[in-house]
């Protein structure tokens, strides 16, 4: 007999499910605001794992549960409450870490298993599609509040606790961190791409993630159709704000500017602009090309440190 879809697609679902339950492990933590739980993925053969940073809060130590039965105390190497990101490391081995993928390479429609964790409850599996890409989610440190870019917007359903587990392809790759429950049938997770593989390398080295800082709010509008045509850009970045003694506002930008390029690079969203803004920029001068009163203008800015 020959296999049907549903045959086809619960082997996929199986296969991932089998892959990657031993490699996610239930988070128990204590701070000074209480318990709270989650999951958290295998990162490396060091016994690094990476969770959320709302699931740690501000603990500094908490103890991780595998599907094996073992557990292992771990430390907070690092976090990042403005991408929702953070690593710990476990006091004794743990299983190898799954394969990392490319959210970048993902398609709406996409075949997507959600594995967690959640309150202890190993091999939590859900199965869905990637509903839409590019969602932003906001995200707040002590001082700062930014937004969390192309975050993944899935329908497979999320369980209490699952925040931190992994979201894999079909192939068993991990391309997103859950990271929220936002209403029935839907979850979203924070891509695995370049971005966050630059985020979570700083966390396991550094502790913590520098950001560069220009001083200025931003959103996305549409180009003038001679300049759309003319540049091949639909959109722009308008100035809606520059904040007062800032890199921008010492870099002559004015609101109202239309910021089209940083260092050659097409801007369309606020999400390109802060994925350039990130630690080897601070104290580099760039070159931004903003179209203002019908002219294109170029200005130099040098961001400084974004202090949290």
């Amino acid at each position: 007999m020959s296999e049907g879809p549903l045959d086809a697609y619960s082997r996929v679902v199986v296969g991932v499910a089998e892959s990657l339950t031993p490699r996610v492990a239930a988070l128990r933590i204590r701070s000074g605001r209480g318990e709270a739980a989650g999951s958290g993925v295998v990162l490396s053969g060091e016994g690094h794992l990476v969770t959320n940073a709302h699931v740690v809060g501000d603990a500094t130590a908490g103890q991780a549960s595998f599907a094996d039965g073992t557990t292992a105390r771990f430390q907070v190497v690092g976090r990042d409450p403005l991408s929702d990101l953070a690593v710990l490391r476990a006091d004794r081995t743990v299983p190898d870490p799954p394969e990392f993928g490319d959210a970048d390479s993902l398609r709406v429609g996409q075949l997507v298993v959600a594995v967690g964790n959640p309150l202890g409850l190993a091999g939590s599996v859900t199965a869905g599609v990637v509903s839409a890409l590019g969602r932003s989610i906001p995200a707040r440190g002590r001082t700062t509040a930014r937004l969390i870019e192309d975050v993944i917007q899935t329908d497979a359903s999320l369980n209490p606790g699952n925040s931190g587990g992994a979201l894999a392809d079909a192939s068993g790759r991990v391309v997103g961190i859950n990271t929220a429950v936002a209403g029935i049938g839907l979850g979203l997770a924070v891509p695995v791409n370049d971005t966050t593989n630059r985020i979570i390398y700083a966390l396991m080295h550094d502790g913590r993630v520098r950001r560069a800082y220009l001083g200025l709010v931003s959103a996305p509008a549409p180009l003038p159709p001679a300049w759309a045509d003319r540049t091949g850009q639909r959109t722009a970045l308008e100035v809606v704000e520059v904040v007062e003694h800032s890199p921008a506002e010492a870099s002559g930008l004015h609101r109202g500017d239309m910021v089209l390029a940083v260092n050659g690079h097409p801007l369309g969203d606020a999400g390109t602009l802060q994925r350039l803004m990130l630690g080897d920029a601070i104290g580099r001068r760039i070159e931004i090309t903003v179209l203002r009163n019908g002219a294109l203008v170029d200005v130099v800015a040098e961001p400084t440190e974004l202090v949290d």
